[in-house]
């Protein structure tokens, strides 16, 4: 059965994962986002607790 025969499969395998961890990875991380987040404020607001009416 020739689909069972890797010989032209296996070089194909290495290259997509050549492809997929050498020259992907850079170029996803080098991906800059258009807004950058910005920086929540250091002192906490005071929160009330909740007054349960049932309990």
């Amino acid at each position: 059965m020739p689909q069972l025969d890797p010989a032209p499969w296996f070089p194909i395998l290495i290259l997509c994962w050549t492809v997929f961890l050498i020259f992907i990875p850079p170029k996803v991380m080098a991906h800059t986002q258009p807004n950058q987040p910005t920086p929540q404020s250091a002192e906490k607001s005071k929160e009330t607790p909740w007054t349960w009416p049932w309990y």
